[in-house]
This record gives structure tokens, sequence and C-alpha cells, in this order.
């Protein structure tokens, strides 16, 4: 018979391909010896075997192969099931084969496979449950031993760099073996060109200064951005010029602060995990973070600044140069739509209204006027109501309302106060009396 091996590696920077054929290939000849000769061979490099064998480069060609009549092969053979299949993937592998004349032999059956024999099917079965916990275990091995490196030895354990940081010998590495054959650990270091525009960026953001202008001042002042700072590691990217995507990304990565982190963006694999973004992965959520128990490399930015500035928004200037301030943004729902209030200014009032729904994209369907009310109107309406609950100053009732996950419901000209969520409210007496008012 003529048989056509299949073959697979994972990885081409931790394994040899020369090595890894070698050995397939030994025990599919073994399998077949005295029966037949291999006359084709189709071996993937660096993909999983979770990957279907449509997606594999080779194990596709040789389904197309077996689908032609002049096929140079009359049957398939693999050096090892867990190389070839993951989990029930030898089902659909199979039938295809079958349907086209092929069979498919496999080491651990000692020849040919045939699902309708009681036996091969157990063999199968058994097969597949093997493949998926072994890669479930190995998952599971080296993601725990990843996480403890991280929180207890504040290990650098791979990749690029921050922005700000450089690699440097950080000594042998722990495993003996490993260190024997010359392997070390690296740590980050500050770099003495890119680490004070690092605290620059931080320094303008606590000042109250937007994310674009940032990004537009270092490009003005021609600083180079991380891609372009570093373009070996960063080839795939242009490297020309700041965004504020990229400015935004270093004010919110904690290792500016000391400490190592690792966990901070997922891959399909972590399916149950929440993923924000497109593509093959995304950031994860924080509460998923794994962070190392003591500080690992030199801050950037002390934790306090790093804090502060989570979540800010920088105020807009007005066409006069001055920043309008809406000390109740966020805090005042329509009574008509259940929408939230947009900051709004008329004849250099602050106030806040609503349109319902109503954007400059869509012709106007004939409903209500909008809605519209004064920002020191109800100011002065809050302190009438709120009497001894709160001070008198603007900036405290709306912290008040902030803090006990009050908002304004408006109904021009009739308002009042309602919760935001039952868990969020304050239960204190002040608070219940503005309920029942």
């Amino acid at each position: 018979m003529r048989f056509a091996f299949y073959g697979r590696m994972s990885t081409q920077e931790f394994q040899d391909q020369e090595t890894s054929l070698a050995w397939q290939l030994e025990v599919a000849e073994e399998t077949i010896a005295g029966r037949g000769v291999i006359v084709a061979e189709f071996f993937d490099e660096g993909c999983s075997r979770r990957w279907s064998w449509p997606k594999r480069r080779q194990a596709a060609a040789l389904l197309d192969e077996a689908r032609r009549p002049d096929r140079g092969f009359d049957a398939v053979v693999v050096g090892e099931y867990e190389r070839a299949f993951y989990g029930d993937q030898i089902r659909t592998v199979l039938a295809f084969l079958t349907e086209h004349g092929v069979d498919l032999w496999l080491p651990e059956a000692g020849g040919p496979v045939d699902l309708d024999d009681p036996t091969h099917q157990a063999l199968m079965l058994l097969l597949g449950s093997q493949s998926r916990q072994e890669v479930l275990r190995t998952r599971h091995r080296v993601l725990a031993a990843m996480r403890t490196q991280v929180c207890q030895q504040g290990r650098f354990l791979g990749g690029r760099p921050p922005y700000g940081y450089r690699l440097v010998d950080a000594g042998p590495h722990p495993n003996r073996v490993h260190a024997r054959w010359g392997r070390r650990l690296h740590r980050l270091e500050p770099d003495p060109v890119t680490a004070p525009w690092v605290r620059w960026i931080f320094q303008q953001r606590a000042a109250g200064r937007s994310v674009a202008g940032i990004a537009r001042e270092l490009n003005e002042r021609g600083v180079p951005c991380p891609s372009g700072a570093d373009r070996e590691r960063n080839s795939h990217r242009s490297g020309q010029a700041w965004i504020a995507r990229t400015v935004a990304g270093i004010l919110e990565n904690p290792r500016y602060t000391g400490v190592q982190v690792w966990n901070r963006h997922g891959t399909l694999r972590n399916h149950g995990a929440a993923r924000r973004g497109g593509g093959a992965g995304g950031r994860m959520d924080q509460q998923d973070w794994v962070v190392s128990n003591a500080p690992a490399h030199a801050a950037l930015v002390d934790e306090a600044t790093f804090r502060s500035i989570q979540g800010m928004r920088a105020a807009r200037k007005s066409k006069e140069g001055d920043t309008r301030v809406y000390r109740l943004a966020g805090l005042i729902v329509c009574g008509v739509c259940d929408r939230r209030c947009d900051a709004h200014r008329v004849h250099n009032r602050p106030g806040y209204r609503c349109r319902h729904g109503h954007t400059s994209a869509r012709t106007r369907e004939p409903v209500m006027k909008n809605t519209y009310v004064r920002e020191d109107h109800l100011l002065e309406a809050l302190r009438a109501r709120l009497g001894s609950g709160t001070s008198g100053d603007d900036t405290d009732l709306a912290n008040y309302l902030r803090t006990n996950g009050l908002v304004i419901v408006y109904s021009g000209p009739d308002w009042s106060l309602d919760e935001v969520s039952p868990t969020a409210v304050s239960t204190t007496p002040e608070v219940q009396s503005l309920r029942r008012s």
C-alpha cells in the first residue's frame, strides 16, 4: 500500500523540526512495516492541535490531495494520535477520508481504524479524552506557575517591555538545568531616553491635560512613539506618530507604579472571561489581573498619582479660553424618556437638556419639545430641599448625590430625587426622608 504520512509540532521556537518529524515518522513506519511504504509527507509546524484540519496548512493540503481521483496514496498514517487530533476531530477526518476511499492508520490501533468496531470506538473515545486532558493539565500547570512567579517573585515573563523601560540581566535562571544551558532572567529598568517622557505624560495628565493634547505635543516635539523607539520588537507597526490610544494605554498601565502585572490581556481560549475589543483577544477584567505582592522594578509614577488619573476626563476649553464646569453632569435624568440629560450652555449659563433621542443624523419626528433646565435653578432647589443634609456649597451638593446614589428626575417644572440602583444608595435617615418626599 502507498501511505501519506501526517505529523505536527506545536511551536517552531521551542521544538526542533527535524527531530520531531523523525520520531513521528519512525513510529508511523513501524505501524505499517511489511504492509506498505510512505510515499508522501505532510508535516505542520507552529499550529495547535485544537485547530481543525482545514485550518492547518499541511493537513488541508492532505485533504485536498485525498479528494483527487489520481492521488498518489491509498491510506494515511499518523505518528501519534495526540499530534494529529484533538477531542473527537478524528470522526470528521475519518468520515471525509472514508468517503473518498482512503483508510486512516493509527499506531494506537495497530493498523487501520474501523469505527464500526466497538473496540475501536472505545479506543477513540479514550484517546480523545486523553488528548483534551493533556491540554487542560498542561495549561493549568503553566498558568498556575506563571501566577506564582508574578505574585511571589515579581518575575518578568517575557514580551515587549513597556515604553519607558528596557530589559536588563537579572541573573541566572532559577531552574538549575536551564541555568546550566545559559538561560538568564530579565527585569525592567527605566530607559534613560524614554522614561523621562513617560514621567512627563503622567505629570501632564495629573495637571488636567487631555490625552489628545498630550499626544499632539509629543508629535510636535518629535518624540519617537513606542513602536518607533523599538522597531525590532514592533516591526508590525508603522512607528510614525503618537495617537491618543497609545497615550491612554500608558496612563492605564499599572506596571509604571513598579509592580509586575500579568494577564491584562486574554485570548480566545478564555471563553468565560469578559473581554473588551475584538480580534483574537482583549482586555481582561481587572479582578483577573495578576499583580506582584511587592514592587518588582523602579517606578516611573507614584501610586497616588496613578490612581488619581484613572477614569479622569479633561474639560475642554471654550472659544473664550475658559473651562466650563457642569457640576450636575450625569446626575439629571429626563422624566419623559428616562435618558440622561446632556450638559448644554445657553446665554452663558450652564444647563441641561434632553432631545428625547433625536440627533442631527435623523429627521425629527413630531415629538415633544426638548426638555431644558438651568443648573442654578436646580442647585437652588436642592439647597432648599436638602437643608441640613449637606452644606450649601454647589460641589458638595453634587458629591452628596453621587455618594448616595441619587439622581434628579426632571419633568419640568417638576422634579424628584430617585436612586440609581438599590445597592448603591445609602440608607441614612436624610436619604430615606428624601425618598419619601
